[in-house]
């Protein structure tokens, strides 16, 4: 049986928000889904962490710099240091007061508009993978139907940890990649991977048949030129990922 037909529930849209709707709302917050929803699309791609109190969090980076009035690194604050945190302003006044989002309001919110979650297990730099994947994946398998939820990460702890809480029919894993290495095939196996993702700008040709003959769905991330993007969908791609997702037309 091959790894996609091991996954009869797992429903992909050509489509997928990054981080949210992440060109018109701050990045991995609620107001960036609801944006997202409002623009008709169904799935979105969310990124997750622990913070150091084992709070599990919408985040990407590993400090709160970038995306905050704070700095801090992740693993020094607490679920009430975080709330105090204002994740919106940076991108817009409209944005004002945004909280950091939990991972359980988000699948609540999630679960409310009937939409799709590609949840990343983001392991920074001294964070823990298995702890990260035993916090994040019964919360998001509890929340969500099987057809409505792809987790993937980069780090293949994180994805081992993840298979052993459910099994392929019950939970699609997706392989993160900058760069295709030559142990894909290997490591998409011991996972029971259900998917490849790799960056757009460095994916192949031969490099999508490859994964489509071995019974991988390819997933890209993250494009914005719908235009730079079409052969991509000829080479047999599943979904983009994007930051404007809007933008993009299914594939005829």
């Amino acid at each position: 049986m091959s790894p996609v037909a091991a996954h009869p529930a797992a429903a992909l849209p050509p489509v997928i928000g990054h981080r949210g709707y992440s060109r018109r709302a701050p990045e991995n917050t609620l107001a960036a889904v609801r944006e997202a929803h409002r623009a008709g699309i169904g799935w979105v791609e969310l990124d997750v962490q622990l913070l150091g109190d084992g709070t599990p969090v919408i985040w990407h980076d590993r400090d709160v710099n970038r995306c905050s009035n704070g700095r801090s690194r992740l693993t020094r604050l607490d679920r009430e240091s975080a709330a105090r945190l204002d994740a919106g302003a940076w991108f817009g006044e409209a944005f004002h007061g945004e909280p950091v989002a939990t991972l359980t309001d988000m699948l609540t919110l999630l679960a409310r508009l009937s939409m799709g979650l590609n949840l990343e297990l983001k392991v920074n730099r001294g964070h823990d993978p298995v702890a990260l994947a035993r916090q994040a994946v019964p919360a998001a398998l509890a929340a969500l139907p099987p057809e409505r939820l792809l987790v993937s990460s980069f780090s293949q702890p994180a994805l081992a940890a993840a298979r052993e809480i459910a099994p392929p029919e019950a939970l699609a894993l997706g392989m993160l990649y900058k760069r295709l290495p030559a142990a894909w095939a290997r490591q998409c196996a011991a996972v029971e991977a259900f998917s490849v993702h790799l960056d757009w700008r460095y994916a192949t040709r031969s490099q999508f048949g490859a994964i489509r003959r071995a019974g991988y769905a390819v997933l890209c991330y993250t494009a914005n030129d719908p235009a730079a993007f079409a052969p991509f969908w000829q080479w047999g791609a599943r979904s983009v990922i994007s930051d404007d997702p809007a933008a993009f037309s299914p594939p005829r």
